[in-house]
Formats: C-alpha cells, sequence, structure tokens
C-alpha cells in the first residue's frame, strides 16, 4: 500500500457526481478513482478495465456456450524519477514541519523528490474514513492536505540571483556597478514618505554585484532594480515564464511580478530582492535556478521514468551564458567564503553553491508579528551527481527559517 510520504495524493470511492461523468470508463459504484496528484492526473492509465463474459447455463449450472467474453485489462505500471530512498529521507528530516522540498537533476530535468510537509496517510482514504477523522485533517491548523510544492510563494532573497542575472543580460548592470549608501537603511528620496528599503548584514566592501550576493544586502539590488528599470526588470522576468503555467505533470501556480502591475519605485524596489508582490513556484524556481548551470538555458522537467532522454530545455537564452555563469560563481561564494550567508553549509566531500532567503509576511513595515517563509536554495557545482534544492519552511521567525535548513541539506549529504 501507498506510504505516506509519496506524492502527497490518494485515491477514493467514485461519487455519484464523478460516475455519471465518467459514465463511458467503465466505473461502478464500488470502484476508486484517483482524487488528488498523480493518482488523478494518471487516472486513465493506472486504471484497469473489468473483465465480463456473457454465457449460457444448463439445468445443472454449469457453463454450456459462451456468447461474449471481454477479458480484464490491468491498468499501466507507471515508473517515476522519485528517489524513494531520497523521498522518505527528506519526508522524515521535515514531517512536523510546514513546508516544501524540490529536488531535481538540473542537468537531465528529472524530478528526484517532491515534499510536501506535514501529510496525511493516503491508505485512510482507500479503507475509508471516519467523520471525525476528516474533520481532524480539515481542521488541522498546519494545513495537511495543502501541497505546497505547487503553490507560489514569497520568495525573498533567493529572487536576487534572478535579478542580478537579469541586470546582466540586459546590459543595465555591470558587476562593476557600485552603489553609495552607509547603514543599514535606505530610500531613494524624500518622495518615498517614510518608507525605508531595510538589510540585515553591515560590510566593509564594495556595494557591488558580488558582495550583494555574498551578504544578501536588500540595498544593492533594490538600487539595481531601479537601475534596470521597470520595463526591463518585468520583460527579464516575461523570458523566463512568469504568469504563465508550468510545463510538467502536476498542476502548478503561475509565478507572478505583480497582483496587476508594477505601479510604484518602491514595489519595483523591493521586487528585485524578492518582497513586493513577487510569488514564485517552488517546481518554477528550480528551473529557473537550472540557468545557472546550463548557461542560460532552463531545464525541461519531467517526473516519468525513461531509459533514455535527450537533454531539453524549456526555454532558452533566458540569461546569457556570461550571466548565468557568474551567478553560480556568486553563489558558490555564498557557501565557500567564511562570510558568506551560507558558509555552515560547506562540506568536504561535495562543493555546493546556495542562497538564504528570508520573506517577510508582514501587513506594514511596523508589524513586528510578521511571520517569515525561511528559504534555501542550492546546487552541487562540478558533481558527478547533479542535484539542485529548493527548500522552504514557514514559521522562519521561530525556527531559523534558512539556517534550519541548511542543517537538513547538511543531512541529506
Amino acid at each position: 500500500m501507498k506510504q505516506q510520504h509519496i506524492l502527497h495524493g490518494y485515491i477514493r470511492n467514485i461519487t455519484a457526481e464523478e460516475l455519471n461523468e465518467n459514465a463511458n470508463k467503465d466505473y461502478n459504484v464500488n470502484s476508486k478513482i484517483g482524487a488528488t496528484g498523480l493518482e488523478k492526473q494518471y487516472e486513465d492509465r493506472l486504471k484497469g478495465t473489468n473483465g465480463v463474459e456473457i454465457y449460457i447455463e444448463n439445468s445443472n449450472g454449469e457453463k454450456t456456450h459462451t456468447i461474449a467474453k471481454k477479458e480484464v485489462q490491468n491498468g499501466e505500471d507507471i515508473k517515476l524519477t522519485i528517489d524513494a530512498n531520497l523521498q522518505k529521507q527528506v519526508y522524515d528530516q521535515m514531517k512536523t514541519d510546514k513546508g516544501f522540498f524540490v529536488i531535481m537533476n538540473p542537468e537531465t530535468g528529472e524530478m528526484l523528490s517532491l515534499v510536501s510537509t506535514p501529510s496525511y496517510n493516503p491508505n485512510d482514504f482507500v479503507l475509508g474514513m471516519s467523520s471525525t477523522k476528516w474533520d481532524s485533517i480539515q481542521s488541522d491548523e498546519a494545513k495537511p492536505m495543502y501541497n505546497r510544492y505547487l503553490q507560489s510563494w514569497t520568495p525573498g532573497s533567493t529572487f536576487k540571483p534572478i535579478t542580478g542575472a537579469i541586470g546582466l543580460t540586459t546590459g543595465k548592470l555591470s558587476e562593476t556597478d557600485e552603489f553609495n549608501y552607509e547603514g543599514l537603511s535606505w530610500q531613494k528620496d524624500s518622495s518615498w514618505g517614510s518608507y525605508e528599503v531595510t538589510t540585515l548584514t553591515p560590510y566593509s566592501g564594495s556595494k557591488n554585484l558580488r558582495n550583494a550576493i555574498v551578504y544578501s544586502d536588500n540595498i544593492y539590488f533594490a538600487q539595481a532594480t531601479l537601475k534596470i528599470g521597470r520595463e526591463a526588470f518585468i520583460q527579464g522576468l516575461d523570458k523566463l515564464g512568469f504568469n504563465e503555467d508550468i510545463e510538467f505533470t502536476l498542476p502548478a501556480t503561475k509565478s507572478q511580478y505583480a497582483n496587476n502591475e508594477i505601479d510604484s519605485e518602491i514595489q519595483l524596489a523591493d521586487s528585485g530582492y524578492g518582497q513586493g508582490e513577487i510569488l514564485a513556484n517552488p517546481i518554477h524556481m528550480a528551473l529557473i535556478y537550472s540557468a545557472f548551470l546550463n548557461d542560460g538555458n532552463m531545464i525541461k522537467p519531467y517526473l516519468e521514468y525513461k531509459e533514455y532522454s535527450q537533454k531539453a530545455y524549456l526555454k532558452e537564452n533566458v540569461f546569457s551564458k556570461e550571466a548565468a555563469n557568474k551567478m553560480k560563481e556568486y553563489l558558490l561564494e555564498v557557501v565557500e567564503r567564511p562570510d558568506g550567508t551560507a558558509h555552515r553549509l560547506q562540506m568536504d566531500n561535495v562543493r555546493l553553491a546556495g542562497k538564504t532567503g528570508t520573506a517577510e509576511l508582514k501587513q506594514s513595515k511596523d508589524d513586528e508579528n510578521r511571520e517569515t517563509l525561511g528559504w534555501f536554495n542550492c546546487f552541487t557545482v562540478d558533481s558527478q551527481n547533479p542535484i539542485l534544492i529548493i527548500s522552504m519552511v514557514e514559521d522562519g521567525q521561530i525556527n531559523g527559517g534558512s539556517r534550519y535548513l541548511i542543517q537538513k541539506i547538511r543531512t541529506l549529504f
């Protein structure tokens, strides 16, 4: 029977409405049907066909003649790219947290693990669930049925390499560009009123792109995005597939750069470091980060195993080769430089590049009780086993956010 940590889908008894909608598909009142996840997506292929025989019996109840016969047809066996051991390991690491992991091979597009936590036991739906059990799942504030890796989230600082790559690709930003500001808060001018962009880590080095990635400098990326300009910034995001459906087996929500449009300098500045109204889907984020390893091309993802798959890109030349490789270099420094924000991830047996992120979900600038999302995105560099990880945990203000995820990822490696 299917275990709890596998891909967040289940089958259940068919409803009267579904029976009516699928009147010509050989279902009956006792049938099970895929309700969510891959069970739903692959229902037509996983479902078998019932056998039937019409025959004549004699007075002794013995079959004497077959008039018509239809053989039983079993459903397909579908093999996935998911590594079951890795999937279980990630789930066991995160099962009490509200979060997700998306792990893929960035060179091939194979999805190796998709985990959303907390989860539920899908076998409960197959065996029959009491109303009490159903009510407890539905009322659980941790939302165990909410598939987090299919949603879109505020990405925080994990978005900064994307902004940097757009700036370098468009030529609106150079790796030698420096900005002048002091302290941990900044505003363009008095037209911003009381609003200021704030950052966390002071540093004495140049305010350039390299240091802004390594120290995760919000102020640099606010100024850089204003320099890139609204039009070039949006065009860069459009090339990446923002506001588009992701071409993937499971239905994921779209990434967006605004609820309607970026209509102010403040919103544009905030968008550059992954705040404002930016929302990113984790699977989409994995594909974007894959461009840093594929000379600016986004890998095409797949979930159904193939004996051999020719490398295919979902989108080509989203970043220039030079911009992609420069971001890879800087993200490696985030881990390998002693002053990098993810230096605690450095290990002897594997080289990793990565980016921490804290996304603030607050009602106002002065909201002291704000919730934060902790992100950590990373990938192996020059490895025989290429892996790219996109991870997030809610309640980062309590559990440590990206620092908490880094420890989980160290355990995986």
